[in-house]
C-alpha cells in the first residue's frame, strides 16, 4: 500500500504548501507514489490516519503544542516544511518585542482575546525527522526529499554555505556589488536563487552546520561591517536560533 501523507499548517503564510500544489506535472508522479489524505489547500477530505506529516508554520501558542503532539503521535515521520517550521522563520521577529505590544498592534482592543508566546520552530515542541528549508521551499528539493523518505533514506540536505552555489553559478559576489549578503554562513540548497536575480542572501534557510565564523569575520571586517551587523541580518529568519546561541 502507498504511504499516507498529510499536510498541516500553523503560523505561516502557507506559501510552501502552494509550492507543492503548483508542482504541475510532477504532482501526478507524486500522487502515483503516495496517498494524500489531508491537504486543506487543495482538498476537502481529511483523515487522521497518515504515515508522513508535513508541517508548515511555526508554533506560536500553547494550544499549538497539543496539536503538534497529536500529529507527532499519529505520524511515523514528521517533516518540517519551510523556514517557519524548520527554524522559526519570520514569525520570530516578534520575539524581540514585548508580546503584549505585539498583540495590541495586531488585534487592537481585542488583544486580550488572543493568547500567544514567543514563536518557535516545531522541533522546539516535538521530534522532527526531516527538514525542508527555504522561504518558500524549492519544489525540486521537495521532490528529492520525498523520494528519499519513500526509499527509507536520510534526505541529503546541504551542509555547506550558499557561497558555494554562488561560485558554481558564476555570480558576482553581492559584497562586490556593494550589498550586504549573509550567504557565507547560510545553508545552501536553493541554488543561490536570490543572488542569481541580482539581490542578496537573506538567510531563509538558516545558519549552516558548523559555520566558518573566522572566515565570516574576515569578510565583515574587509567590508567595514561587524558581527552585530550580521546578527541583525539573521534576525529576519533565524531569531529562534540566534536567541539560543
Amino acid at each position: 500500500m502507498k504511504p499516507k501523507v498529510a499536510f498541516f499548517d500553523f503560523a505561516g503564510c502557507e506559501g510552501d504548501q502552494l509550492q507543492i500544489a503548483n508542482l504541475e506535472e510532477d504532482i501526478l508522479a507524486l500522487l502515483g507514489q503516495v496517498d494524500v489524505v489531508s491537504f486543506r489547500e487543495v482538498m476537502k477530505e481529511h483523515s487522521d490516519n497518515y504515515d508522513i506529516a508535513f508541517i508548515e508554520g511555526s508554533c506560536t501558542r500553547l494550544q499549538d503544542e497539543e496539536r503538534l503532539k497529536q500529529i507527532r503521535s499519529n505520524a511515523k515521520i514528521v517533516v518540517a516544511l519551510g523556514s517557519c517550521a524548520a527554524i522559526g522563520g519570520i514569525n520570530c521577529i516578534r520575539n524581540y518585542k514585548d508580546l503584549d505590544e505585539v498583540r495590541k498592534t495586531v488585534y487592537g482592543d481585542q488583544a486580550k482575546l488572543f493568547d500567544t508566546y514567543a514563536a518557535r520552530p516545531i522541533d522546539a515542541v516535538v521530534k522532527v525527522d526531516a527538514y525542508i528549508y527555504g522561504c518558500p521551499i524549492d519544489k525540486d528539493e521537495f521532490i528529492q526529499i520525498v523520494k528519499s523518505l519513500l526509499l527509507g533514506k536520510k534526505p541529503d540536505i546541504p551542509t555547506y554555505p550558499v557561497c558555494v552555489e554562488c561560485k558554481k553559478n558564476e555570480n558576482i559576489c553581492a559584497f562586490e556589488r556593494g550589498q550586504f549578503c549573509i550567504g557565507a554562513v547560510t545553508r545552501a540548497g536553493c541554488n543561490s536563487a536570490c543572488i542569481n536575480q541580482g539581490t542578496i542572501c537573506w538567510g531563509c534557510r538558516g545558519v549552516v552546520d558548523n559555520p566558518n565564523e573566522n572566515s565570516q569575520k574576515e569578510i565583515l571586517i574587509k567590508n567595514g561591517l561587524t558581527v552585530d551587523d550580521a546578527i541583525g541580518k539573521f534576525k529576519l529568519y533565524s531569531g529562534w536560533q540566534e536567541a539560543k546561541r
